[in-house]
Formats: C-alpha cells, sequence, structure tokens
C-alpha cells in the first residue's frame, strides 16, 4: 500500500486554492490584496495559483523585467501561510513578441497566419518563441526558486492546438524520418499504394488540411502521424519548458493542467512527464437528477486524469465555484454542489481542490465567470459560505492527503485507438468511444468496484479484470501482454470493434480480433451499424436486455455462448461469450449494450473474481470509492449525487470523519451528501 508524500514539500494536507490574477488590481493593491488575504484565511486557502497570464506584466518590452510587483506578491502569500503555485507564462504571450516576431504566430489548416490575439496563438516549433520562454522560465527560477512561498511550479496553461507552418511542416517531415527510417517503410505503412499515393522523399509530405479539397484529408496513416506528431511536440515543448526549473529548482515539482479527454493530447504520454497530474473539471450541472449521471461522467474523467499520472494522488487544479461564462446555459451550483464537486474529486484521488477563480475579473471575457469573491468584494455572499465549508471539510479529512487508490480493476481508454477509431468509416462517423468507456466506467461503479484507468502501453500486471471497450487499434506489445493477464488467471472483457487494425492502421488479415481472437474465442466476420431507434435483444440470466448501433456478426470457435441475437437475420448467433483461456478468462459483448446489462454483467464478475465491493448494493445515484494509507487505514467516501436524500447500507459501525458520528446499517445520507468512514 503507498503513501505519497506531500504535493508540495513542507504541505501533508489537502490543499484548498485556486487562480489568483493579483496583477488585475495593481492599481487597488493596498486595499484589494489585503482584502484578499483576509478572504483567503476565511476561506481556509493554503495555496494560490499566480502568474498564469503574466507575461505582459512581466515583461512589457523585450528584456525589460517587472518583477517588483511579483516579488510584493510571493512576500505576500508566505507572510499569509499560503503557498504559490508559480506559473510560466506560456499560455499566452505578449502583444510585442507577435509584433516584432511573426514568426511564432501559428498558422491554421488552411495555411493562414492567425493575427494575434486569444491564448495558446504561437508556434510550438518557432525557435524564437522556444528562446523566450526558456528566457522568462529562467528568470522566474533564479528570482524565486528559494522563496519560500514557492511550493510548485504551474507550466504554461491548457496547452492544446496545433500548427501548420513551414516550420512546423519541416519538423513533421524530421519526425517522420526519425519514426519511419526510410520513405519505402512509410509508404507500406500508410498503404500509400492506395491512390498512387507512394511519396519519394519526405519533404513531399504535408500536414492534413480541412476541408480535404484543398489537401490531404483521407490518408488514414498520414492523419494518424499528425496526431501522433502534434502530441508529440506538445511534450516536448514542456520538456523544453520545465528544463530551467528543473535545473535550477530540482526539489520544486512541475506540472500542467489537462482537459479530461481532450483529444489532440495523449495525456498517458504527457501525464508520465508531470511530477503530479493536474486537471480542470468543469461538470455542466443542473440542479436536477440529471446531476447523478454528471457526477458519473465526472467520476470517470477523474480517475483518468489519476491514471495518467501514474496512479499517484492528482491535483484538481480548477473547478468553478459557482456559474461558469462559456457553456451553453449557465446555471448556478445549487447549495451543497460545491462541497460534493470539491469532496468528489478527492474521493477519486485528488489531494486538491482548487477553483477558477478566487477573484472575479472588473472586465474583460471572464468577468462573470464564477469566483470565490464576487463583485460585491462580500464574504457573507452564499459562494464564499459554501467555499468556506468546503475549507472546513477539507482541515477536518487532512489524513487522507497522500493514501493511494489501491483497485483491482483496470479500464482501458488509449487515445492512439481513439485517433484511429475517429477515422474508421465502415460505421457512423460519431463511435462514441469515449461515451462506451465512460458507460462501462459507470457499470464498473455501480457494481461497487474502484476503477484505474489505464492505456495499451500500461502493465496489466496486479489487477484481476481488465475491461478494454471498443479496443480497435492493438498497439505494439499489447495483444502479448493481454496473454500473459489472462493466462495468469486474469478476467478480460473486450466488446464489439477490438482488434481490427494495428498500430499503423492496417487492418489485421487473419480475422477479427486479430491477435487476441485465441484469447476471445471467437471470429468476428461483419458488423452491422444501425440508427438508435432499431434494435435488436438477447437474454441473460434470465433476464432481457435491449442492444442497439452496433451489432457485431460472430462465430464461438472454443468460447462458450451465454447470449444470442433474438431478431434480424443474424437472430441466433452469439452476443455474449466466455472463453477459457490458462487460468484465465475472456468475455466478449458484441453490441453496444445499455448499462442495466454492464452493471449485471460486471456485478457477476465480481462475484466470479472474488472482488469485494466497497459498498455493496449501491443505490442508483450513489457512489463510493477507496483510498488506503500507508498505515492500511481504509478511507470509504460514500457519495449521493441526488438533489433528494438517498439511504446506503454501510455495514459494519464506522465512523464518518466530517460529522465524527458513528454510522452502520442502512444510514441516510442527505441531498449531495458525502461521508467518509474509517473503521472503528
Amino acid at each position: 500500500m503507498a503513501q505519497y508524500p506531500p504535493i508540495m514539500k513542507g504541505m501533508p494536507v489537502l490543499l484548498h486554492g485556486g487562480d489568483y490574477n493579483p496583477e488585475q488590481w495593481l492599481k487597488q493593491k493596498d486595499t484589494i490584496w489585503k482584502e484578499d488575504m483576509a478572504f483567503a484565511k476565511k476561506a481556509g486557502i493554503n495555496t494560490l495559483s499566480i502568474g498564469i497570464f503574466s507575461w505582459a506584466h512581466l515583461e512589457p518590452q523585450e528584456g525589460c523585467y517587472t518583477f517588483e510587483w511579483m516579488d510584493e506578491v510571493m512576500d505576500m502569500l508566505h507572510a499569509n501561510g499560503i503557498k504559490a503555485i508559480l506559473a510560466t507564462p506560456s499560455g499566452a504571450r505578449p502583444p510585442w513578441l507577435a509584433e516584432k516576431y511573426p514568426e511564432v504566430l501559428r498558422v491554421n489548416n488552411l495555411r493562414q497566419k492567425m493575427l494575434y490575439g486569444g491564448r495558446h496563438n504561437h508556434c510550438l516549433s518557432s525557435p524564437v518563441y522556444r528562446e523566450k520562454v526558456a528566457q522568462i522560465n529562467e528568470k522566474l527560477a533564479q528570482r524565486y526558486g528559494k522563496h519560500p512561498a514557492l511550493g510548485m511550479w504551474h507550466i504554461s496553461n491548457e496547452y492544446g492546438g496545433e500548427c501548420h507552418c513551414p516550420l512546423c511542416q519541416q519538423e513533421f517531415q524530421d519526425w517522420l524520418k526519425d519514426r519511419y527510417g526510410t520513405i519505402e517503410a512509410l509508404n507500406e505503412a500508410w498503404w500509400n499504394q492506395f491512390w498512387a499515393h507512394r511519396y519519394n522523399n519526405f519533404r513531399q509530405i504535408e500536414s492534413p488540411t480541412s476541408p480535404d479539397w484543398l489537401g490531404e484529408n483521407e490518408n488514414h496513416g498520414l492523419k494518424l502521424s499528425w496526431r501522433r506528431f502534434t502530441s508529440w511536440h506538445h511534450c516536448d515543448f514542456y520538456v523544453h519548458e520545465i528544463e530551467p526549473l528543473k535545473r535550477i529548482t530540482p526539489e520544486i515539482p512541475c506540472t500542467t493542467n489537462l482537459m479530461s479527454t481532450y483529444p489532440a493530447i495523449d495525456y498517458f504520454a504527457l501525464g508520465r512527464l508531470l511530477d503530479r497530474s493536474s486537471w480542470d473539471n468543469y461538470p455542466a450541472w443542473t440542479g436536477t437528477e440529471a446531476d447523478a449521471e454528471v457526477c458519473t461522467d465526472t467520476a470517470f474523467k477523474h480517475d483518468l486524469m489519476r491514471g495518467v499520472g501514474d496512479n499517484k494522488p492528482f491535483m484538481m487544479m480548477e473547478s468553478s465555484p459557482s456559474a461558469v461564462n462559456w457553456q451553453p446555459i449557465n446555471g448556478l451550483r445549487r447549495p451543497g454542489t460545491i462541497l460534493l464537486q470539491g469532496l468528489q474529486a478527492v474521493a477519486h484521488g485528488s489531494d486538491t481542490v482548487q477553483y477558477f477563480q478566487f477573484r472575479k475579473s472588473r472586465g474583460n471575457f471572464e468577468k462573470f465567470h464564477g469566483a470565490l469573491i464576487d463583485h460585491t468584494g462580500r464574504s457573507d455572499t452564499r459562494v464564499f459560505q459554501e467555499v468556506c465549508a468546503v475549507g472546513e471539510a477539507l482541515k477536518t479529512i487532512a489524513s487522507v492527503a497522500g493514501s493511494s487508490a489501491e483497485n483491482k480493476v483496470a479500464l482501458l481508454y488509449d487515445w492512439e485507438n481513439r485517433w484511429a477509431l475517429d477515422d474508421a468509416r465502415f460505421v457512423t462517423p460519431q463511435k462514441g468511444y469515449e461515451q462506451t468507456v465512460i458507460a462501462h466506467h459507470s457499470a464498473l461503479m455501480a457494481a461497487g468496484l474502484g476503477v484505474d484507468v489505464v492505456d495499451e502501453t500500461c502493465a496489466l500486471n496486479g489487477y484481476r479484470l481488465v475491461v478494454a471497450p471498443m479496443c480497435y487499434m492493438l498497439r505494439n506489445g499489447f495483444p502479448d501482454q493481454v496473454k500473459t493477464f489472462v493466462g495468469a488467471g486474469g478476467t478480460l472483457v473486450l466488446t464489439y470493434i477490438s482488434g481490427y487494425v494495428n498500430q499503423d492502421d492496417l487492418c489485421f488479415l487473419d480475422g477479427f480480433p486479430g491477435p487476441l481472437r485465441e484469447v476471445a474465442g471467437v471470429w468476428a466476420e461483419e458488423v452491422d451499424a444501425r440508427p438508435p431507434q432499431l434494435t435488436n435483444s438477447f437474454a441473460y440470466e434470465g433476464k432481457t436486455y435491449l442492444c442497439r448501433e452496433y451489432f457485431e456478426l460472430i462465430h464461438a470457435q472454443t468460447a462458450e455462448v451465454l447470449s444470442v441475437y433474438q431478431s434480424d437475420f443474424y437472430a441466433g448467433m452469439p452476443v455474449v461469450t466466455k472463453n477459457e483461456y490458462g487460468k484465465g478468462c475472456c468475455y466478449y459483448v458484441a453490441a453496444r449494450t445499455g448499462t442495466d446489462f454492464l452493471t449485471a454483467l460486471y456485478r457477476t464478475l465480481t462475484r466470479e473474481q472474488g472482488l469485494e465491493p466497497i459498498v455493496p448494493g449501491l443505490p442508483q445515484g450513489a457512489g463510493a470509492t477507496l483510498r488506503v494509507g500507508a498505515d492500511g487505514l481504509e478511507y470509504r467516501f460514500v457519495m449521493n449525487y441526488l438533489p433528494e436524500e438517498t439511504r446506503v447500507n454501510v455495514g459494519p459501525p464506522q465512523r464518518d470523519l466530517l460529522t465524527c458520528h458513528t454510522v452502520a446499517g442502512e444510514t441516510v445520507i442527505p441531498p449531495r451528501g458525502v461521508l467518509v468512514l474509517v473503521k472503528e
């Protein structure tokens, strides 16, 4: 059982804070800054993220640095017992940089150079931009590396986007040459004999365009490689950004804030470069029973963000304490939602609850985005009082900090598989990969199981159940790892559209699911894609379930048939099979089903594998997770996602850390309530 060190040295507590922009209030610093510190103390704030969009204030002209105001901020935070998560300012560069060095401006996929504005409008290949970023980062590290307020480096902000300029084209071509070695190998991997697209040299290759009439947008090998390159490019830039920080302040951890399932970057690759993973969590709360679904969606994303950071305690770097300003409908958080939002993050492994933003901007794009401190500048607002309650709760359960998730179930979510599947043209344009993985995650949690989210490069040993929905692409080494896992006694769940292509997106020629046919014990001959309203059905353990959208026609070879289609021309063909392989087994689900069937399936597998639910018999709308400390102390979080009370059987007497009351058996959990239980 792993007990991890504090995220920040000397802070063995749950961190509570948010994005703070004191530079917006420089003219009012004598009053506003002092008020902010008083507010922070009331709310139990012990960390603030600063400097994220401060480049124009730190370097208003090239080579002219004005750090004095930041010196005051750092001193002020230290004087008030607050640690700084100090950002590198590359997320939004100053106008002078674009004016003097236009090469830093991105070029879109129409090959049009973008104007200055927005955020992340910069070319990651530009030597000038890299030089300027390295310079400002080194200055920050030299000036604040020994400052007692410095707790962590926040690298840039929400990396994203892509550039198609000549510099990036050349970088892409060089990357392709490093990956494939020869143009002949690339042509073979991309199957370029199709449409006479064989290249003679790497300089002939251009990035994909959109719309497709402009250039190449239908070569799957090219598009997959571009996505891999773009992801690599961001990882490479992150390494470039942290070089001076790691050289000057090696003891200070670094992170960058991720965006859950953002499709353009493989977060497992980027996550391995972070000292701790962190992410920005913005659930679309409704204030109705639909929030149960919002919570299940968010639960998956928390587990994913923990997973990309090697399952160490992660950071919820941003969340909104009130209505945001960018969702289609920006509703207020109902009473109790902020506490549920924060404690759900901790339940899934976060050691922080942080907000965007600390104080509302007076003007510009985010002036109506939720914040701890409203334009009124008062501490008696409903939102501020609820944030104070979160701060008190985090102090009460501070011993949870550093504890680990100890799960025996792994769920695959693989970015490269998603990229390849998105391009597949044999079924509907919208494959629903993310939604499908979330449905399996929801069903696993409904069965009372804690879940680690992994990708095809992660080790599977130590797990007893591995679920791999829509595993269309089998990356190099993954089939062998699966065979070892199942052969040693593990249980694997595969679904329709698995094992169709290899790492180069070339179809397997010996039948689907390719190298996993022997493990699955089935051969997939065809797949029928149908509109959602055209359903089929099957029976499992005496109950009938519907399936829709994807109906794979499989043949059981060595597998036992558990369920068959009940209609259409493939009535009687298998829907659910089970195959013994070595000491383990593989279940294959050939059609897209509802979570009702998946929940029933995972409850069966829970019994078969002897897995102990965190809380047995969870009612609909409730969730449970487990964190374990180094001394074996178990923290069971039981959450009510609904706006009305629910009843949960928590079992033997346990102490709720939040209330210090002992609970046992059937227990009432209030609307949006949370229990943090430890054994008496």
